[in-house]
């Protein structure tokens, strides 16, 4: 049998929370030792209790599931469940395993549970004795939202995270979205073979970079992405962006 997962469903809908725990019976790795009608009954269970992974709806009254994303415990992962009620959505976080839409399909949570284990297992630990950094997979989706439509985007399909506060603005094919992460957070989570912090504000995917050329400042670069974009490359980070291309 595979690992066991301790599962925790937040779902303020009774039936949602039912139905959910009735289509993981098929999936007996997935060992759902508890459920809350609220993210504060949520937290509370997680303080008590070990919780490997957390079924969360996103629309709750008072405290919303995205709200509560952000205080779930580290080591804990979780899976975004939505149907869109008419919810300002703009974005999830990047640490979201998945999402799900309601009514969950099983098909679609069958997906979702044959990610676990390399989302879930413990991580390997390297000669120094420290955990391996952990990237999210290029097929990861991340939630955005253009304008009044909410679309799955896979980090392959971005070109370039632009820090805006404590926010970040994401540009994909469909255009240009947010997300409510600084840019130190999402770096993170990026494998450096495909993204590049080309200064403090913006992270570039390497494959969307078209050329690059010298810069107004003195050692600095421009990169010259796929869809126009010029992105200013730091004098700090020039030198290794051209190290990058020429050993390609």
């Amino acid at each position: 049998m595979p690992n066991s997962y301790n599962t925790l469903i937040v779902d303020d809908e009774r039936l949602a929370r039912k139905e959910l725990k009735r289509l993981l019976q098929a999936h007996p790795e997935c060992q759902v030792v508890a459920e809350a009608a609220s993210a504060a009954e949520a937290l509370a269970i997680m303080v008590k209790q070990k919780i490997d992974l957390v079924f969360l709806d996103i629309q709750m009254p008072e405290i919303s599931g995205i709200k509560l994303a952000n205080e779930i415990p580290d080591g804990t992962k979780f899976v975004f469940c939505t149907a869109f009620n008419s919810y300002a959505l703009d974005a999830f976080s990047l640490n979201a395993i998945d999402y799900l839409l309601k009514p969950v399909a099983a098909e679609r949570l069958a997906k979702t549970i044959a990610r676990l284990p390399a989302q879930l297992n413990t991580p390997e630990l390297n000669a120094a004795g420290q955990p391996e950094a952990h990237y999210l997979p290029e097929h990861h989706g991340i939630l955005l939202k253009f304008g009044d439509i909410n679309r799955i985007v896979r980090l392959q399909e971005i070109y370039r995270f632009e820090s805006i506060g404590n926010h970040a603005a994401v540009y994909t094919q469909h255009g240009k979205s947010f997300l409510h992460s600084s840019l130190a957070k999402i770096e993170l989570k990026l494998n450096p073979d495909y993204f590049f912090k080309a200064s403090r504000s913006d992270i570039i995917r390497l494959d969307a970079i078209e050329h690059i050329e010298a810069g107004i400042s003195t050692g600095a670069m421009l990169a010259l992405l796929q869809d126009g974009q010029q992105i200013e490359v730091s004098r700090r980070q020039a030198q290794q962006l051209k190290l990058l291309f020429s050993s390609l």
